[in-house]
């Protein structure tokens, strides 16, 4: 018989042995599954959800759920990464994340194809909250009238009409137009452009377009399709995030230009232009400022994620008449309401506070705020103001 003393050990080895086979084991598998996960940068440049914003999710949804390696950092298999697009499109179309990250890839599946049918299927002025900015209804405040703006403003819609910002519009390349022939969609040229990321035809093609509407007639006509071809392309994945960064980029600097070089908006009333802390979305923005422009407002613009205070003291020191922010549909609605509130109790009363975009169209109107909800309807909101 064995001793005792040698039985134990002998045990006691084997127990470790098998401990570290196993072991092992388990480390090839997860070295297995880490060569084919991705790091937490990857995922934010693919996805455009933040690194902070997955690990909030992780820590209060228990989705994702990385892979760690040795060093304690974060991996994200495929399917995971999958699942984050899908959580994105969602969101962009103004879902809650608490929702969409319980449900299984099948179910989100389902949102994102009923959510694509419905945009397909809307009218142009509820397209993609980030890429359209809805319309302007009347100011109710006192504002100062001015006699030679007005005609001064119709003068400018009438040159804007007909100015040219192409030197030679025939230098466009000619397959653009044919594209968009064989298709039934006349903005689907648009998508081989950026997947080709052909930078230059896409710019080109959206001066030629500008030359033709007309600085107003390419916000109001042009854009607001064109947007929502991109937005849809994106959500059904036929592009890429990035891609549809660099067709915004694109257009906000078309926008940008246009309006230095026509040297738009010299008149009453003066709007400042801005969105609030966490909402990121510019273009619709910028169309906005575009309509403001053309009817002659002078417009000062502070970009996006602007903190309160700083509109408050923008507004004051630049002698504003009018604090224009517009909200997307990822914004939620309860953070827009207690924002205006704050701010429309700050703002002195002679300066009044237009909204719009998405995140505030057919919502509940709030006291002291004017609702905006259709860019259409500028014109006749600037004019108005004027009267008063």
């Amino acid at each position: 018989m064995m001793p005792k003393k040698v039985s134990d050990r002998l045990n006691t080895e084997v127990a470790n042995s098998l401990v570290l086979t196993l072991n092992s084991a388990l480390s090839l598998e997860l070295s297995e599954k880490l060569s084919h996960s991705v790091g937490i940068a990857a995922v934010e440049r693919d996805t455009g959800i933040g690194k902070d914003t997955l690990r909030v999710w992780e820590r209060r949804y228990g989705f994702p759920q990385p892979l760690r390696d040795a060093l304690g950092e974060r991996f994200y298999p495929p399917s995971q990464v999958a699942r984050l697009r899908l959580v994105k499109r969602l969101l962009d179309q103004g879902f809650r994340p608490g929702k969409l990250l319980t449900q299984p890839l099948d179910m989100l599946d389902a949102q994102l194809a009923q959510s694509i049918t419905a945009s397909i299927h809307a009218p142009l002025d509820t397209q993609k909250p980030d890429l359209v900015t809805p319309q302007l209804v009347p100011a109710a405040q006192a504002g100062v009238g001015i006699g030679t703006a007005q005609t001064v403003s119709n003068k400018n819609k009438k040159t804007l009409r007909s100015t040219s910002s192409v030197s030679n519009p025939s230098l466009i390349n000619t397959t653009v137009t044919d594209a968009a022939a064989k298709s039934n969609d006349p903005t689907d040229w648009i998508i081989p452009l950026l997947k080709n990321r052909d930078v230059s035809f896409v710019q080109n093609s959206l001066t030629q377009r500008m030359a033709q509407a007309g600085p107003l007639g390419f916000v109001l006509d042009v854009l607001p399709p064109l947007n929502r071809r991109v937005g849809n392309a994106w959500l059904r994945g036929e592009i890429a995030v990035f891609e549809e960064h660099v067709y915004t980029e694109i257009v906000q600097n078309t926008l940008r230009a246009t309006m230095q070089n026509l040297g738009l908006g010299r008149f009453a009333p003066r709007v400042l232009l801005t969105t609030v802390k966490s909402e990121e979305h510019l273009l619709g923005l910028l169309m906005a400022e575009m309509c403001f422009a053309i009817e002659g407002a002078n417009c000062v613009s502070l970009g996006v994620q602007t903190p309160v205070t700083d509109i408050v003291l923008a507004a004051q020191s630049k002698g504003i008449d009018i604090v224009a922010l517009s909200f997307s549909a990822a914004y939620p609605w309860r953070q827009v309401r207690d924002c205006l509130r704050e701010l429309r109790s700050v703002l002195p009363t002679s300066i009044e506070l237009w909204v719009g975009g998405a995140g505030v169209t057919e919502r509940a109107a709030v006291p002291g705020i004017v609702i905006l909800s259709n860019l259409r309807d500028i014109s006749q909101a600037v004019q108005t103001w004027r009267r008063q």
